[in-house]
């Protein structure tokens, strides 16, 4: 078998809460049922559960995964929890398939559930920002991504009505998205964006992702017993690829680069795709400056370019690049272990988006980053290359 050879079946989610009405079990139980109303599987036959280790509610227990099998009743063959931040939700799915392959399982659930808001729970004792930023004043991501930022305007410039575009692009995508977070579901304009407050100089309040609560989740196994199934309309991942501590052994860094150089060339190889083949693209979005970087990483654009390629590029949902169609994290909430993007990247390609649904559903990129270190660009990058079956 190869990556290839396998499908995901079946996409849920909940609405991106503010703040959970429901406790965390609850939402992973609602995902399950889902899940399992809209493929025909039977509970007994799940028999992986591979989770997101970016979760508040779950953050300070080494056991989540195994916790979480108990509680949803589930008897499994392989249980896993991805540790790679914002990166963990595509390689939870990459981690399903090749326990699949290995013939460790059949058929697995990829849950991201998380209420960090309601409930969070992540003690991190030796926490690489306590122990190595905060005491120095750099207090969390708006802090690394100013910095960040600062450093690409440096080297390249930033259009500000550009960052405004992008801003303007994603929310008006979260007004037709009707499980956005209900408090973003509030039209802006590029003058609001310019207007809104600094966060961390030069981040702005719609520069950044909120924090929300929420859960999703996938089910992943074979197109063969897909189809045993009697399930014809399917997503499969045709390639993947990770980077972690790009440079990191160089003691001088470009911070302006990202390992998404590394991993998008190889996502992309393996896919057999060019980048301009992309009919769709779904980059991970915890500060606007970090799309604008992964434009170039991936090589839509030349290096320094990304602020032209946003401003000439039609982003829309029927646009030339429909780019996170379904409001991206910033406009729809930081919820469900970020799993957002690659929710609405399947539902894009089962052709289920309604009134934001792309013209193009040939295939769809979906990236991840996780984790931010000091002095240096995002510490992991993700991409993830899907299409449906056809």
């Amino acid at each position: 078998m190869g990556f290839r050879d396998n499908a995901i079946v079946g996409y849920a989610e909940t609405k991106v809460m503010k703040k959970s009405d429901r406790d965390v079990w609850v939402l992973a139980g609602e995902i399950l049922e889902s899940l399992l109303d809209k493929t025909g599987f039977e509970k007994s036959e799940i028999d992986a559960l591979v989770m997101s280790g970016l979760t508040g509610t779950g953050g300070a227990s080494m056991f989540w995964a195994q916790s979480t099998c108990d509680m949803l009743g589930l008897d499994v063959g392989f249980c896993e929890q991805v540790h790679t931040g914002g990166c963990s939700a595509i390689g939870a799915v990459a981690r399903a398939a090749a326990a699949i392959d290995a013939g460790m399982c059949e058929v697995a659930l990829c849950l991201y559930a998380d209420t960090h808001v309601r409930e969070h729970n992540g003690r991190n004792d030796r926490n690489y920002r306590r122990d190595w930023t905060e005491p120095y004043g750099l207090l969390g991501p708006p802090g690394a991504f100013g910095l960040l930022q600062r450093a690409y305007d440096a080297k390249y410039g930033v259009d500000l009505r550009v960052l405004g575009k992008l801003a303007v692009t994603q929310r008006n995508h979260a007004l037709m998205n009707e499980n956005a977070c209900e408090e973003l579901r509030v039209p802006i304009t590029v003058d609001d964006y310019l207007k809104s407050r600094i966060i961390a100089d030069p981040i702005r309040l719609l520069d950044c992702v909120m924090l929300a609560d929420g859960a999703a989740g996938v089910i992943v196994t074979s197109r063969k017993r897909a189809r045993e199934k009697g399930i014809n309309k399917y997503v499969i991942p045709v390639g993947y690829a990770e980077r972690t501590n790009f440079l990191g052994g160089e003691n001088f860094v470009d911070v302006t680069r990202s390992g998404h150089e590394v991993a998008g060339k190889k996502a992309l190889a393996s896919a057999g795709w060019n980048i301009k083949d992309v009919r769709s693209f779904h980059p991970y979005d915890d500060f606007l400056i970090a799309i604008v970087i992964q434009l170039e990483a991936f090589g839509f654009c030349k290096p320094g370019e990304g602020m032209a390629f946003v401003r000439d590029t039609d982003l829309s949902y029927n646009g030339t690049l429909p780019l996170n169609t379904g409001g991206g994290q910033i406009s729809a909430g930081q919820a469900a272990c970020s799993s957002h993007n690659l929710i609405e990247a399947v539902r894009q390609l089962m052709g289920e988006a309604g009134e934001r649904q792309v013209k193009d559903t040939t295939n769809a990129l979906v990236t991840g980053i996780g984790w931010i270190n000091y002095g240096r660009n995002w510490g992991s990058s993700a991409a993830l290359a899907l299409v449906p079956n056809q």
